[in-house]
């Protein structure tokens, strides 16, 4: 069941999707289709329109030619935050999310999504990839306005081939490449022969890693001289660049393209490896640095919008962003937004249309950085961009007209400028901080739609010498660790007195709940000093020891009658063991 504010309730009761919204008395007599694809890590650079001269990407050239291309679209540092503020309108700070990982990735449940707004209004909705925006109900999609979902919840799946994948809340063992089996899916959901327009929400998770594809992709690149990542990395936009030209063939066939609005972008800049010096990063235009950060290297992306015979092929140079494509979209079809505070950006329509600049005095911000969400500040990770000039970290100037690469710091020749996007920026910050503390969306349990609750390592504090292992490398051969955890990882090296993972949980509904572990333990030895504590009140341990195999197997902890409300269930060891137990989940049935 949704979880209703009292935004979406007027909003509802009225018809609209958001607060002081009308429709328009042009509204078109048959809404257009609506297709958005966004690829995943793909760089501004990563297409040979933008000069890049090892690529080939004939269908997205094509596209580019026939679109409305804007120049200067920004999007965030890192993929949540971006798919965040693309189905809201909204900066992804106010939706509850900051990062990707960690339960920073969780967009709240009373935002109000494209998806949501354009069911209302009678359009089939489906989401086929990655989502991203929360792994437990209800910040997922089949409950944030999506009628169809095939694709993961998480930031990214280690398999590419014979993925295992969810469809509508149940999971789906699927046959071939990923990029394929979604783009079949999408295909189908879209010729289906409904009178309803759609939305398709055609979220690939190419080329981000593990870069998992066929040699016959990304061979010829290496014969061309490039190194095996960057290859594989070309080889799947390649391989992408071929089913997005197969789409809108099948779509032009079907005479469906007519009347489809076709929005391509990507989610953030590209990553060529960790913190590298930038003549080591691949191609990408000039633009400095990449992926994790606020230059234009981690934030500039392509964005083509096109729709057949409405629109002139055109480049529009003004500032843009994934803020913009909510309120667009919405203005195109004729549900308009009419100066609402709940939204961030500004239609785009009248430069799609005649490439007027919409608002050249507008500012847009950003704010990410790995340093500063545990303790929240403005920066570093800061910018704060008004036509050609730029804003960084609170030390920097650009003008990128000039100045591309953003190289020549202009701080000292242009005080007034930078301390007016400065003094601007400080206090959109202040305003973000305000509205909800930066805090991060709870993980709520109890709802009837999703029982059991799987927790995820990767949602939990670990103490003492427990480690996050995943899968790592280029294709995803390797194990590893990581600091705090990301998705699809498992804990292990539980061995010392102390060693836990602490969950904190908001009960919706109380009642009995029944709680297990999903663990291996390559010694089978017993243990029995694992216990689960309950807001340090509870306590509850297996009346046998455990005895698990070097296969991942289910283990009842037990059981515990609790009431509604916010609970930290601390999974812990009470004395010393060997190393060898591993942990995965924790499930939670009531």
């Amino acid at each position: 069941m949704k979880i209703i504010s009292v935004r979406y309730l007027i909003a509802g009761l009225m018809c609209l999707a958001f607060t002081n919204c009308q429709m328009s008395e042009q509204q078109p007599s048959k809404a257009p289709n609506i297709l958005l694809i966004l690829t995943d890590d793909m760089g501004y650079g990563d297409v040979a329109t933008s000069g890049n001269p090892k690529i080939k990407t004939p269908n997205l050239d094509d596209l580019a030619r026939t679109s409305v291309r804007f120049e200067n679209f920004y999007v965030s540092s890192v993929c949540a935050p971006t798919r965040a503020s693309l189905l809201t309108g909204r900066y992804h700070q106010r939706t509850g999310v900051r990062s990707v990982t960690n339960g920073f990735e969780t967009m709240d449940p009373d935002e109000v999504t494209l998806a949501e707004i354009l069911k209302q209004h009678g359009y089939r909705t489906g989401i086929f990839g990655k989502w991203h925006l929360g792994e437990y109900y209800p910040s997922i999609p089949n409950a944030q306005g999506f009628d169809e979902f095939l694709g993961f919840r998480t930031g990214h799946t280690n398999y590419y081939y014979n993925a295992m994948l969810e469809h509508n809340g149940q999971q789906v063992n699927t046959r071939g490449h990923i990029t394929d089996v979604l783009t079949d899916a999408a295909l189908n959901f879209m010729t289906d022969q409904s009178e309803e327009p759609f939305l398709c929400y055609l979220a690939y998770n190419a080329p981000h890693t593990p870069l998992q594809v066929d040699s016959s992709w990304w061979q010829p690149y290496i014969k061309q001289g490039l190194e095996e990542r960057e290859a594989r990395i070309y080889g799947m936009i390649e391989h992408l660049d071929l089913r997005i030209g197969q789409i809108l063939d099948s779509l032009r066939v079907s005479a469906i393209l007519e009347n489809t609005l076709v929005l391509f972008m990507s989610d953030n800049g590209p990553i060529s490896g960790w913190q590298l010096p930038q003549d080591e990063m691949r191609y990408n235009a000039g633009l400095r640095d990449q992926k994790f950060t606020i230059y234009d290297g981690g934030i500039r992306t392509q964005c083509y919008w096109m729709w057949k015979d409405h629109w002139q092929p055109k480049v529009v140079e003004q500032v843009s962003a994934h803020i913009d494509v909510l309120p667009t979209l919405l203005d195109i079809i004729g549900i308009r937004t009419l100066n609402s505070p709940d939204i961030d950006g500004v239609s785009l329509k009248a430069s799609l249309e005649s490439g007027t600049e919409s608002d050249p005095e507008r500012i847009f911000y950003q704010k990410y950085s790995l340093e500063t969400l545990l303790e929240p500040a403005p920066f570093p990770g800061g910018m704060a961009r008004k036509g050609s000039w730029k804003m960084v970290n609170g030390t920097e100037l650009y003008n990128l007209d000039n100045d591309v690469g953003e190289m020549e710091n202009l701080v000292k020749e242009q005080p007034d400028i930078f301390s007016e996007l400065k003094s601007s920026y400080l206090s959109w910050y202040q305003g973000i901080a305000e509205e909800r503390g930066l805090k991060k969306i709870p993980i709520t349990i109890g709802y009837p739609q999703e029982n059991p609750v799987y927790l995820q390592p990767h949602h939990a504090e670990a103490t003492g010498k427990v480690k996050f292992w995943g899968n790592r490398g280029l294709t995803g051969e390797k194990r590893g660790t990581h600091p705090r955890g990301v998705d699809s990882d498992w804990t292990g090296e539980w061995q010392a007195a102390g060693d836990a993972l602490v969950w904190n949980v908001s009960l919706v509904t109380g009642g009995e709940y029944s709680f297990s572990i999903i663990a291996r333990d390559s010694t089978a030895q017993e243990i029995n000093t694992l216990v689960l504590e309950i807001n340090q009140q509870i306590k509850i341990q297996p009346a046998d020891p455990i005895r698990l195999s070097q296969n991942w197997e289910v283990f009842e902890m037990g059981s515990a009658t609790l009431g509604e409300g916010s609970y930290n269930l601390n999974l812990i060891l009470e004395e010393n063991i060997g190393n060898t137990l591993e942990i995965k989940e924790l499930i939670i049935e009531n």
